[in-house]
């Protein structure tokens, strides 16, 4: 393609195209949109020009890594916005861009279209004609003798209808369309970067447990083996992603005891966040976990029951950790001669040191740090949760996660960041490919529909991909703490459906546990974060049979698989919240009705949006509750709900629309 003609320092004046608002954008291209291997990336552009020239725009793409650029065309889709997409055939880093240009050919013909006057006619064919050789020049082989011949008979014409046709001719119109004048083009000043992950960043279920206390033995320190032995369990409940906090050795020096005692015992098995001892650092697996065979023996297992293991990346060091006394520049020094240690107040982590940033060695500190993740990666691990980013530098993970991306596309990196929303919004700029959120405190109805209308339909869209836990071991939210199993199964039900990435931290989630280490807290009474623990997972009360129902619900509809499509609907009850998740192309809309008060029955009268469903005004419809599999038939916006938090807390419900009737039969899908 020829490139804009200069004239001076200045572009050549008789550019005439413009090129604005660009999107989709994240920041102006200075950071990549995200996608997934598989789809198709919608671009949109204003492009205009002065006057009533007619023009043509060309959306442009390739692999970061390649050198020749694809084309297809825009379309004009109103108001000066124009509009094409392209596909993502492979995971990586691609670049996209948008050319116009004023289209004389193209001008010529519908101005050629609405003149009536005789000669008028006659003079623009005789202009046309000029134009189609200046094509025809441009052309080559079988085209170009057409385009030739055209622009001979355009002139030779006689009867003005003839001259009509042979000027309108549409099939003689695409050829000279492939052959276009481009020379005063002009480009989007900017190469778009965009990252295509893999399906799994878009939609994923994850599974924490903690692997020391897997052990089918009350007391007995737990294995990978026995990590192993639960796949079945985590399989069978329908999660894809098994996430494992630090699997390394665990500091003696300043451990923590059981419940954040300061002073632990000589049994007491410590933090895995505090991370180092003699036995090795963060590419060391703790003795008592196994060893690196074990370990990958796991990762292999656990993909070919289709569940990929996470590995908790937490860059902090146990004040015995080998690095503390390698490295003393890459700390921070107190006057007294002591290591800061790690402080949120009022919380302390005497057991834990966080790196120094800013020390003069920080390079080596970097490539160290990246060196973690490509060990892992070498022991097969796909997917990280990384601890507390937003207390590192937002360009060393700009880098990190670049450097890895590069030369594993495949993947997937999770930021635990509950912090400021500006934060952890630059940690998904940087590279991260899904986030944390603030689910676990919105729980009003209000507070929901703000929430997540945010992160489906907000700018952050294109780059923000939450990943919901109503639980974690280091949050038990007051409503879980005194909500009881309703709750519980509601807030699964919200963080399932609402979101198309969640997790829970298991077996605590399953079971129930909602004891808090005392009043006003949110830290688990006895923690697995400080000792061993033992869970019977076949207590009848578990939810083990709900959570596996609502993943299958999310299996199986593949509206449930993207945070597209998310629409609230109205109710009469504050305490009742109900939204669709809506993927018409699919033909699939699945309509979920939660009652967000655990301790009482509630009724309301939703009110849907019929269109948006995809039903016809007046039609009948089913509501197939897929928690349930009751059926319901419904007409019309308005319908009453009555929820139990007892029996059932919440509906998911399949719209099924007739599709024929049959004798007495009615047929739905």
């Amino acid at each position: 393609m020829a490139e804009p003609k200069k004239r001076g320092k200045q572009e050549d004046g008789r550019i005439r195209a413009v090129i604005d608002a660009v999107r989709p954008s994240v920041d102006g291209g200075r950071f990549a949109v995200k996608r997934c291997v598989g789809d198709r990336v919608a671009v949109e552009a204003d492009c205009f020009t002065d006057g009533h020239d007619q023009l043509r725009a060309m959306l442009r793409w390739r692999p970061e890594t390649g050198s020749d650029w694809r084309e297809i065309e825009m379309v004009a889709a109103g108001n000066d916005r124009w509009r094409a997409s392209f596909p993502l055939e492979s995971l990586g880093r691609y670049r996209y861009t948008v050319t116009a240009w004023v289209d004389h050919f193209r001008t010529w013909r519908a101005e050629f279209e609405r003149r009536v006057d005789p000669e008028d006619l006659r003079i623009a064919a005789r202009v046309g004609a000029a134009l189609i050789a200046e094509i025809a020049e441009r052309a080559s082989g079988k085209a170009r003798r057409r385009l030739t011949e055209w622009a001979k008979e355009l002139t030779a014409a006689g009867e003005l209808d003839e001259l009509r046709a042979i000027a309108l001719d549409e099939a003689l119109a695409a050829v000279a369309a492939n052959f276009p004048d481009r020379s005063l083009a002009v480009h989007w000043p900017a190469e778009m970067p965009l990252i295509a992950d893999p399906v799994l960043a878009r939609c994923s279920a994850w599974y924490e447990l903690f692997p020391r206390s897997a052990s089918s033995e009350p007391g007995r320190h737990g294995t990978l083996r026995d990590v192993e032995a639960r796949l079945d369990y985590v399989a069978g409940m329908g999660f894809d992603v098994l996430y494992l906090p630090p699997v390394h050795p665990i500091g003696r020096e300043k451990r923590k005891g059981p419940n954040n005692a300061l002073a632990a015992g000589t049994d007491d098995v410590g933090s895995p966040w505090a991370i180092g001892a003699r036995e090795g650092g963060h590419k060391s697996i703790h003795p008592q976990l196994g060893t690196p065979e074990d370990f990958r023996r796991l990762v292999t297992r656990a993909r070919g029951m289709g569940i990929e293991l996470a590995l908790d990346i937490a860059f902090q060091c146990a004040p015995d950790h080998p690095t503390v006394a390698e490295k003393p520049a890459w700390f921070r020094w107190r006057p007294d001669g002591s290591v800061q240690y790690a402080e949120n107040p009022p919380k302390k982590y005497q057991d834990i040191y966080p790196f120094n940033f800013e020390s003069d060695d920080w390079r080596a500190l970097w490539d160290e740090l990246k060196s973690v993740l490509d060990f892992w990666i070498g022991e097969g691990v796909r997917v990280f949760r990384i601890d507390n980013p937003h207390t590192k530098p937002f360009t060393f993970w700009e880098w990190a996660i670049d450097e890895v991306k590069r030369a594993h596309p495949e993947t997937i990196f999770l930021a635990e960041a509950f912090t400021r929303p500006k934060l952890m919004h630059r940690l998904a700029k940087a590279g991260f490919s899904q986030s944390y959120t603030y689910f676990a405190w919105r729980n009003t109805r209000r507070e929901l529909t703000e929430y997540f209308t945010e992160l489906a339909h907000g700018p952050g869209r294109e780059y923000f991909r939450p990943n919901v836990w109503p639980n974690t071991p280091d949050i038990l939210t007051e409503a879980l703490q005194y909500g009881g199993r309703p709750l519980f199964m509601a807030r699964l039900v919200l963080a399932a459906t609402l979101s198309a990435n969640y997790g829970i931290y298991g077996p605590a989630f399953e079971l129930c546990e909602h004891g808090a280490r005392e009043p006003g807290t949110e830290e688990y009474l006895d923690s697995e974060k400080y000792q061993l623990r033992h869970w019977n997972l076949d207590r009848p009360d578990s939810l083990r049979a709900f959570i596996a129902r609502v993943n299958r619900v999310r299996r199986e509809n593949p509206t449930l698989q993207s945070d597209e499509g998310l629409r609230f609907f109205d109710c009469d009850n504050e305490q009742i919240l109900c939204y669709a998740k809506l993927a018409p192309a699919a033909g699939n809309a699945v309509v979920a009705v939660v009652n967000l008060d655990p301790h009482h029955t509630h009724t309301g009268w939703i009110e849907l949006d019929l269109e948006a469903l995809g039903i016809a005004p007046g039609a009948q419809y089913q509501m197939h509750d897929l928690l349930s599999d009751a059926r319901y038939l419904w007409q019309g916006p308005r319908n009453f709900i009555k929820l139990d938090p007892e029996r059932a807390p919440a509906h998911l419900f399949r719209v099924r629309t007739r599709v024929h009737r049959e004798q007495d039969f009615d047929y739905f899908l």
